[in-house]
């Protein structure tokens, strides 16, 4: 008994609960901390009814024309093989690792009112366009996911097999034909994941809302959290919202859970296809026009921040090299910390290897996913209140939220690998006993190192371009480069805030590709 015991209570699964009780305390405990500290009543008035209109019809809109623009991107990517195609797929992956305060300041110089297209609209005699506001925010999140809704598009497509093309060629299916039988079931299968996905990210974004909301009628929820404690520290207000968000992610999550496909995919191009349906000339026009105009709409803000960023570099004094020496430390805290959880809860789900508690771990590490930023933060401001000065544990606290926030998408990486590694050398390793330490290193490690190394590159950008807790928790002094940047926008600094821009984009690329050249390097 006492050695089968010994092998039931093993330190993966020790770690793996560690691990779930912290998450556990930061989705959950927070939100029952805010709402148990409500003095008030919890109570909701029109503005707040508002905000929740605005947050959904946003994230529905968002998702929408993201998932509807990203098929004819994702069709012509899969169909057509050019020059720059993989680079082209690369720089599809840029705008999820970008800091949104920096995607922001280049949507504002291409689409504001001082920018490149109100310039032109100015020289004909119209008015310059105005992007705060809803089709603001809706702008701002289509740039962010049309790239991820055509990633995950495009894995649907390159699912198919070559064969299926060359079968369709020789019935002599035309594209009409194609489209009805081997694609439409494609988007069937893959669309509902991506909208519900997107839908869900749209729902929590706060920096889009901070920097282009536009006043009380174009308020999300996240915002409305933000205003409610920050500004009048009304906790009945702030706990209500914080259920009302938590309720919309956790229910948005489910959905996203269950339609998302859940097969691990190679990050790699998938061999390209030969498709005989394509060769005319107005379906060759319609692609590479659709594709120009998504090259365009990506790489124009981007090239608008380093041209401008280089003008403004000169301008930036010394603090801005503080901001940026918080902001990387704090970046290398929560890539570490989100590596380690999700190694926790992986080796714990795998070495239970079916049956409830392999999924209760999983379900655990994707919990944060349906949690609010905003929400994980008022809870622990709360909490050290009455213990410490919060502006002192601002650093500590963001790399905290911010590692449980990149925990989702680093298990997504790390845990197929796991699963993989398991199925083709577990049984071996427990023929020769290895168990521990050992078995992590010669069986697992090996498997999940190029995936460990992503995941960790992707946490560190992500917790680099972070514009959320530390703006409840920092006080001037202490402010990381994304909220150095902000408060350049604020001031009218456009030009400086260009060049710390650059800093900021300069610093996140750096870390994910040093994280991910050391995950890729040879063993």
């Amino acid at each position: 008994m006492a050695e089968r015991a010994e092998q039931v209570i093993t330190p993966a699964l020790v770690a793996g609960l560690g691990a779930a009780a912290l998450v556990a305390a930061l989705s959950l405990g927070t939100v029952a901390v805010v709402a148990g500290a409500a003095v008030s009543p919890m109570r909701l008035g029109a503005g707040d009814w508002a905000a929740l209109k605005f947050t959904l019809s946003q994230a529905l809109v968002s998702a929408a024309l993201s998932c509807a623009l990203a098929v004819p991107v994702a069709r012509a990517l899969a169909r057509r093989s050019f020059a720059g195609r993989g680079l082209l797929v690369t720089l599809l992956g840029a705008p999820f690792i970008l800091p949104v305060i920096v995607a922001v300041l280049g949507l504002l110089a291409v689409y504001g009112r001082g920018g490149l297209v109100s310039a032109v609209l100015v020289h004909f005699g119209y008015a310059p366009l105005s992007i705060y506001g809803f089709r603001g925010v809706v702008l701002a999140h289509v740039f962010f996911n049309l790239p991820l809704a055509t990633r995950l598009l495009l894995q649907g497509w390159q699912r198919v097999p070559a064969e299926h093309f060359r079968l369709a060629a020789q019935l002599g299916m035309t594209t009409r034909d194609i489209n009805r039988v081997i694609e439409r079931p494609i988007l069937r299968a893959v669309l509902p994941g991506a909208f519900a996905t997107i839908f869900l990210l749209c729902v929590t974004s706060f920096a889009v809302a901070l920097t282009l909301g536009g006043g009380p009628r174009a308020t999300t929820i996240e915002l409305a959290i933000y205003q409610a404690f920050r500004f009048d520290f009304d906790m009945g207000r702030a706990a209500a919202l914080a259920l009302m968000q938590f309720a919309i992610g956790a229910l948005a999550a489910v959905l996203a859970w269950r339609m998302a496909q859940t097969r691990a995919q190679d990050p790699q191009l998938a061999p390209e296809v030969h498709r005989w349906d394509c060769a005319g000339f107005p379906s060759r026009v319609a692609d590479s026009l659709g594709l120009l105009l998504v090259a365009l709409f990506l790489l124009l803000p981007l090239a608008m921040v380093l041209i401008d960023g280089l003008r403004g570099i000169a301008l930036l004094d010394g603090r801005v090299w503080l901001a940026l020496g918080r902001s990387v430390l704090v970046a290398l805290a929560s890539a570490v910390l989100t590596l380690l959880l999700a190694l926790a809860l992986g080796l714990a789900a795998v070495s239970r290897r079916q049956g409830a508690i392999a999924g209760g771990f999983e379900s655990i590490g994707f919990l944060s996913i349906a949690a609010s930023p905003m929400v994980i933060g008022t809870g622990l401001f709360i909490i050290l209140y009455p213990l410490v000065d919060p502006a002192s544990m601002a650093l500590p606290v963001t790399a905290l939220v911010n590692a449980a926030m990149s925990l989702p998408f680093a298990l997504r990486a790390t845990l197929p690998a796991l699963r993989q590694a398991e199925a083709t050398h577990g049984r071996l390793a427990d023929s020769l006993g290895l168990g521990g330490g050992m078995r992590f290193r010669l069986l697992h490690w090996p498997f999940i190192r190029p995936a460990a190394g992503f995941a960790t590159g992707l946490a560190a950008a992500l917790s680099m371009g972070d514009l959320g807790v530390v703006a409840l928790f920092a006080d001037p002094d202490a402010a990381t480069l994304p909220l150095y940047l902000y408060r350049l926008m604020g001031s009218y600094q456009m030009t400086a805030a260009s060049g710390a821009a650059l800093l900021l984009v300069a610093a996140s690329l750096a870390l994910f590709a040093v994280f991910d050249r050391w995950g890729r390097a040879a063993r």
